[in-house]
């Protein structure tokens, strides 16, 4: 194509500002192919949600937000690159607020309106998701012990996704008590001090894209850049979460409560990076299939990868002395998980990260947050800061019995 502006298209997408994320690129080559096209009807929240996020058509865009979340994100990255290495630019391309065609002018003419680049971290994660639980089953509300009627809602709602829970695995269950009990006392607030103070924390949990129906089976697709493989048919469907997940929000909800504090709770691929930087964020599974999310800080220490045969383990980046530089199940009663508590995007915020290998591991290691004992465990070994724990990353090993989690120890602790 020659056009000088899909020239000037092209060189920002290889600049070190877009280059890292493929979803951006593909969305602000989309717009800017609208534009040359002169298709604007093309360039509407609506079609870029299909198009570009893999939306069902006719979805409702005021319930999901990722298009204007990633065109905010894309702004921002539009700005620093002509503040730096495409400051000597002829034309300059912008995405004005409120619409997603692109507008091009030349560098000569002041734009309307500027910003000044934000400087945005980057994050990596992946999670397995063997077990599902419909995600309609959880409700997507802030959590409020008074007035009772709200916290009702809650409670039955996740009763009634225990109870199926319990059927299936009741003795197990009991069994694994021990990996958590009913949290009190200062040991348990050291973890979740931050949380309980100030507003109502982001309780993001997972919930990736299928495709295909229960009836004739879903399809697990890893990322939502191939939502429109022919290897996945069918419609897509992400309105599941797994059952360990499930049970750790009961649990989450217990120590709340115990406490008298509220959180939000919100399915991963509804949260967007403006909610989520002003706010404390606990993460139960992880964010991996969630686009906007895509800039969060993450841990970097410990990730969840996946070897030649598709089975996961947590890979060790930085091994301590003695320690393995990954850690694999041994059996199909093994189970890691990666436990966290680093530094949010704002100052005085912080970001608590649950991640298992599978659902199974995600619970335990919420479990384990919620255990004064273990709470102590990792006090000790780490420190803590004006009754806070200190940032650190760690890796849990989990036994399993009939699938539930009965018991964790710590095999890896990284203070920050």
């Amino acid at each position: 194509m020659n056009d000088p502006r899909w020239d000037l298209a092209q060189r920002v997408v290889a600049s070190p500002h877009l280059s890292s994320s493929p979803k951006l690129i593909e969305f602000f080559q989309y717009v800017v192919d609208c534009c040359l096209r002169d298709a604007p009807e093309e360039a509407t929240e609506q079609q870029i949600g299909i198009h570009v996020f893999h939306r069902i058509p006719g979805y409702n865009s005021s319930d999901d937000s990722i298009v204007r979340s990633q065109a905010r994100l894309l702004r921002l990255k539009l700005a620093a690159y002509f503040a730096n290495e495409g400051s000597s630019e002829e034309l300059i391309v912008e995405i004005p607020k409120g619409h997603y065609l692109p507008v091009f002018r030349s560098a000569n003419h002041a734009s309307p309106s500027t910003s000044t680049p934000e400087v945005l971290p980057s994050t990596e994660s992946a999670l397995l998701y063997p077990t599902l639980t419909p995600t309609d089953a959880i409700a997507e509300t802030t959590t409020d012990t008074h007035p009772p009627a709200p916290r009702q809602i809650v409670w039955t709602t996740i009763a009634a996704i225990l109870l199926c829970l319990f059927m299936g695995g009741l003795g197990g269950f009991l069994f694994g008590r021990h990996l958590s009990s009913t949290p009190s006392g200062s040991d348990v607030d050291s973890f979740w001090r931050p949380f309980f103070a100030g507003d109502a924390p982001l309780v993001i949990y997972s919930n990736p894209l299928f495709k295909g129906t229960p009836y004739t089976g879903l399809k697990l697709v890893p990322s939502a850049d191939m939502a429109d493989s022919p290897e996945y048919p069918g419609i897509p469907d992400e309105t599941y979460t797994g059952t360990g997940e499930a049970t750790a929000i009961y649990e989450l909800t217990k120590i709340f409560d115990t406490h008298h504090a509220d959180f939000t709770l919100k399915r991963s691929r509804l949260v967007t990076w403006d909610e989520a930087k002003l706010r404390n964020l606990v993460f139960v599974g992880a964010a991996s299939q969630n686009e906007a999310l895509e800039e969060l800080p993450a841990t970097s220490d410990f990730a969840i990868d996946l070897d030649g045969n598709n089975k996961g383990y947590i890979a060790n980046r930085k091994p301590s002395s003695g320690e393995p530089q990954r850690f694999a199940p041994a059996s199909a009663n093994d189970e890691y998980a990666i436990i966290a508590s680093i530094p949010g995007i704002q100052a005085n915020r912080r970001i608590a990260v649950f991640t298992g290998l599978t659902t199974n591991g995600t619970q335990a290691a919420v479990e384990f947050a919620c255990n004064p004992e273990n709470v102590r465990q990792l006090t000790d070994r780490i420190g803590q800061t004006s009754g806070v724990i200190k940032p650190f990353e760690a890796v849990l090993h989990i036994k399993l019995s009939g699938g539930v989690p009965v018991e964790g120890d710590l095999v890896a602790i990284h203070p920050h």
